[in-house]
């Protein structure tokens, strides 16, 4: 008896097996860098990752999601509670999680313009896994649900109201990842969860969240998903003059500008090598140590930002994909903040690794942190919760 998670993103898709109450893993497995290049990878309780091969020709989302079904069903068999799936965008509407249905999922496929890199994938995850296990509830859990608890000041630009009222709003993204790293903060570190702490989530897709007492009170990204900070291939913020420039002296319409600024931009650009950061780390090109630059640079800034929307700091969590991995980042991002008591220590953010790892100097006045994001188990309890499977 078993509960599925899908978890599609920009350029990988994530999914696990778990028990029918959410409080055991069974498998996971991650198609990393979907294209020509991917691979799958699948791990049994807790066991070593082993690669597993793809169908000759796979290079696409739904390939990823193909062979990903098919590793789902040999290790759940036909009895299948429930699957919870990642839905990057939940408008101003879904501000928790929900049971999906023909009209819900009707209305999500309308955000789909402001996630265009995840919105129809999640949505495609949705569709499968119905076709795969008819009987089993499909919940939805909204990145932007996390959010919802923005003050008006930090959800809205400074356009006609009528705007607002229509949902052009900031939404914030990586809410999962959010709830998952605020709720291992408040384990590890239960007096720093209490106070002010920024997040970090720097991956393919990269942002920055400011907790006060483990709630969203401001975000980097708005009300799409390539605002703050830069990305893989996304540009992060951008002043709106240079799309006009785009379209009154380029000639670029609205469809080559989506691709320019989703699959085109980013470390992508800056290096002109590749998106992948650890690629970018071992290069010895200079574009390529430019463009980590910029992201750091970018980092420190916003990361500057964040401690005004806080009126102080006590954590900042490094998390996703380079924040978990990349000593070197953590460190360039982390330095030259004595003034606010934050910084990073050789030594322990070197031997940083597993789950989580205390990479502040000793007796530091900001508390700083290496932790494993898991938006899969935020999934899974959230769909165990809605469906009654949970444990009393």
């Amino acid at each position: 008896m078993s509960l599925l998670t899908l978890n599609a993103g920009s350029s990988s898709l994530k999914f696990s097996v778990y028990d029918r109450t959410a409080s055991e893993e069974r498998l996971r497995g991650h198609v990393d860098g979907v294209g020509p290049d991917m691979r799958l990878s699948v791990s049994m309780a807790g066991r070593p990752s082993q690669e597993r091969a793809l169908p000759g020709g796979a290079r696409s989302h739904a390939d990823a999601l193909a062979s990903a079904l098919e590793v789902i069903a040999e290790a759940a068999g036909e009895t299948v509670h429930a699957i919870g799936h990642r839905v990057v965008h939940g408008g101003p509407d879904y501000a928790e999680p929900i049971l999906l249905d023909a009209e819900i999922e009707a209305h999500l496929r309308d955000y789909i313009p402001l996630a265009p890199l995840h919105q129809p994938h999640n949505l495609a995850g949705v569709d499968a896994a119905r076709a795969a296990f008819p009987d089993a509830p499909q919940v939805a859990c909204f990145d932007t649900a996390f959010h919802r608890t923005h003050p008006w000041v930090n959800d809205t630009f400074a356009l006609p109201r009528k705007y607002f009222d229509r949902g052009v709003r900031r939404y914030g993204f990586h809410g999962l990842s959010y709830e998952y790293l605020a709720q291992r903060l408040a384990q590890l570190d239960p007096e720093a969860a209490k106070g002010r702490a920024i997040i970090a989530h720097l991956g393919n897709g990269a942002s920055m969240c400011a907790l006060r007492g483990g709630v969203s009170v401001g975000a980097s990204m708005g009300f799409s998903a390539l605002d703050g900070l830069p990305m893989g291939t996304r540009c992060g913020q951008l002043d709106p003059g240079v799309i006009l420039h785009m379209l009154d002296h380029d000639g670029l319409d609205s469809r080559q500008i989506t691709e320019l600024l989703y699959k085109q931009s980013g470390l992508l650009a800056l290096s002109q090598i590749s998106s992948d950061m650890r690629t970018l780390q071992q290069s010895a090109d200079p574009k390529a140590a430019e463009a980590i630059e910029y992201f750091v640079f970018r980092c420190r800034r916003e990361l500057a930002a964040m401690t005004a929307i806080l009126e102080g700091l006590d954590a900042v969590v490094f998390s996703g994909g380079i924040g978990e991995n990349s000593a070197y980042v953590r460190e360039r991002i982390g330095s030259g903040f004595g003034y606010l008591g934050f910084g990073v220590d050789a030594e322990r953010n070197a031997a940083a690794n597993g789950d989580a790892s205390l990479i502040s100097p000793q007796g530091a006045a900001v508390r700083a942190w290496a932790i494993r994001t898991d938006e899969e188990c935020m999934i899974a309890r959230h769909t165990a919760e809605l469906v009654g499977l949970a444990n009393p």
